[in-house]
């Protein structure tokens, strides 16, 4: 039995890098630090805000790479002179990326109350109507 994907599927022509762009998002870190969420805020924006506490902006990158938003926070420096008894907050370096469909743009980042707020948007999609000329063999 032949396993149909995308690409090989006759109607769906050219959509073989969809199915990369899923395989892709799979593998994306699916680990659980730093929480966050993603929201919708407008038919066309979204807003994904993820929980860094303890990180100072100059700990926080965002770089876009391949259709992919790639979040990494650097461990922040600890005062070696400070003694816990207990230390229950997590401080440690995280990378966190997301796969973005064609036409969705990062618009901005802002951090607020141990917040990083990062809003996305989805450009209107063209209308496009092109006739094809057809010739005799």
């Amino acid at each position: 039995m032949t396993k149909l994907t995308l690409g090989t599927h006759p109607f769906l022509l050219g959509f073989d890098q969809l199915e990369r762009m899923l395989e892709q998002a799979e593998k994306s870190g699916t680990e659980g630090y730093p929480p966050f969420n993603i929201e919708q805020v407008s038919e066309r924006a979204y807003r994904i805000t993820l929980a860094v506490a303890g990180f100072a902006q100059d700990d926080l990158s965002l770089t876009v790479e391949d259709r992919k938003l790639v979040v990494r926070g650097r461990s922040p420096k600890t005062d070696e002179s400070r003694v816990f008894l207990h230390r229950g907050i997590a401080a440690r370096q995280f990378m966190k990326s997301f796969v973005l469909a064609d036409g969705v743009e990062v618009k901005g980042a802002a951090t607020e109350n141990g917040l990083l707020h990062i809003d996305l948007e989805r450009a209107e999609p063209e209308k496009i109507v092109k006739s094809i000329q057809i010739r005799k063999g």
